[in-house]
């Protein structure tokens, strides 16, 4: 082997660095990434938040998970994660979900000494798909969203090409027309989730399958969002204190999910009587509706909360 063959070995560090001989379980590099798809997604992740918004193409690795199931997320977090961070990782606001936990376990296995927590306000980074926790993110926390369509325009243009044109021209009259046509047939947008969010005043964005509910929170946020679309290969970002308008109309205002019963009350969780969260509905043994924050670790924290008060109240 040459000298030249010999100066580069250092910077190859393949997944599989070697197997357990006792009970041979793979032994894996930090972070499960080569070092040079942790550069490329470092470098696209960079480029993502100096230009708010716009989508970065990037070389989406091949991940122990399908394509669909959060890789552009995980590709994220395991890009940025190192031993001093704290990992929260939710699905639809639940930590003990079939992903959320098959994702955890993941992480655990191949980034030993990172911490990991349920409650959110201790997380440095959080790994989430289709909500954004109900505490608000403070500065220096990392959120990280999984992303299935990272394009709005997707719905109203067919060629990648001609929709990467109408971003860089900022020309979104197709989207305007789908949204006034909602209004002209319902007599209001009917769009649930991926809500149509134009970020610093230019580029339009796909902020997740997350309900409107949540969109607000990206605006002028302490915490940067990162969203990953491992299948569509593309990042993009929300830096920290930047604005984030959906899109409405100016006699049309945005409005959010309407938890309020026929009296006009708004609903409590029934578990922690929280009136201020995103609330999901069950029905109970009796076949009753019942509602209940989506975020449990908020939900756990505000019944902890009254439970304490009470305790205090009465003694």
């Amino acid at each position: 082997m040459n000298s030249i063959a010999k100066s580069f070995l250092p910077d190859i560090q393949p997944n599989l660095l070697a197997v357990n001989s006792q009970d041979q379980s793979p032994t894996y590099q930090f972070g499960f990434l080569d070092s040079f798809a942790k550069k490329e997604i470092r470098r696209s992740l960079l480029k993502a938040v100096a230009i708010p918004g716009y989508q970065v193409p990037y070389s989406s690795r091949e991940m122990p998970i399908a394509r669909g199931f959060g890789t552009g997320g995980l590709q994220i977090t395991l890009s940025l994660l190192g031993k001093d961070d704290v990992l929260k990782v939710i699905d639809q606001g639940s930590d003990e979900s079939v992903n959320a936990v098959n994702i955890r376990n993941f992480i655990s296995k191949t980034c030993p000494g990172v911490s990991l927590t349920k409650h959110t306000p201790e997380a440095t980074i959080i790994q989430t798909r289709h909500r954004i926790p109900e505490f608000p993110l403070k500065l220096g926390q990392v959120l990280v969203l999984q992303v299935p369509y990272p394009d709005p325009l997707v719905i109203v243009e067919a060629s990648e090409a001609k929709r990467k044109q109408m971003h860089g021209e900022g020309d979104y009259a197709r989207l305007w027309v789908k949204l006034y046509e909602d209004m002209v047939k319902f007599s209001e947008i009917t769009i649930s989730h991926r809500y149509p969010t134009r970020i610093n005043g230019h580029y339009v964005i796909d902020p997740s399958p997350i309900p409107r509910f949540d969109v607000p929170k990206l605006h002028q946020s302490f915490g940067l969002h990162l969203f990953g679309a491992g299948r569509e290969k593309k990042i993009y970002a929300v830096p920290p204190f930047t604005d984030a308008q959906p899109l409405c109309f100016e006699d049309i205002p945005f409005r959010v999910e309407n938890f309020d019963d026929v009296d006009g009350r708004r609903r409590p969780c029934h578990r922690c009587g929280s009136t201020t969260s995103f609330l999901d509905e069950f029905l109970d043994e009796q076949g009753n509706c019942i509602y209940q924050c989506s975020d449990s670790d908020y939900c756990n924290t505000m019944l902890m909360q009254a439970k304490e008060d009470s305790y205090a109240t009465n003694s």
